[in-house]
């Protein structure tokens, strides 16, 4: 087991327990905050949605903000039973556990958020697997944040507004045209 820290919010400095499991990649403290400062620190009322959950910590992190409903989605069962536990040790109310597989879940939830966290491992086309799930998951003002191993310009409709890059990963918020 590591460690990794929530960075901002009601919970800061906390220390989330990671697995060591294979691909298990936390978003380093540096791109979390500067994802948190491109959103604001406030995230009061919000809806949000991690899929491919692993470490939970964008959900953490954004429920730590004020995020009315979080919902961490993780296919790993000993990922998700870690999940669970820091959720219970924060007394994350806000915060939901699913273990399933995040794209299904994408395919078939009638739910709707605020803001959703891509994460994926990389290299199995699974953000493009995501994409035609975007427009039923997301309100129309709603927000997608995106990690990949490439830069992206665009995701369906969300367009990259902002971005970034730490090491080999590349990170981007990305905000939904009109139809």
């Amino acid at each position: 087991m590591s460690r990794v820290r929530i960075v901002g919010g009601q919970w800061r400095s906390r220390l989330i327990a990671v697995p060591k499991l294979p691909g298990l990649r936390p978003t380093p403290d540096r791109v979390r905050e500067t994802l948190f400062n491109w959103l604001g620190q406030d995230l009061d009322g919000l809806r949000c949605l991690d899929l491919f959950a692993g470490t939970g910590v964008l959900g953490f992190e954004a429920a730590s903000r004020g995020a009315a409903e979080v919902v961490l989605v993780e296919r790993d069962p000993r990922a998700a039973a870690a999940l669970r536990e820091t959720a219970h040790a924060l007394q994350a109310t806000q915060v939901e556990v699913l273990r399933a597989d995040a794209v299904e879940f994408a395919r078939s939830t009638t739910r709707r958020f605020d803001l959703v966290f891509l994460d994926p491992p990389y290299h199995k086309g699974l953000l493009e697997r995501i994409e035609p799930s975007l427009e039923r998951l997301l309100e129309p003002d709603g927000w997608v944040y995106a990690e990949s191993e490439q830069p992206l310009a665009q995701l369906g409709r969300w367009t990259t507004i902002r971005e970034g890059r730490a090491g080999q990963v590349h990170f981007h918020l990305m905000r939904g045209t009109r139809p």
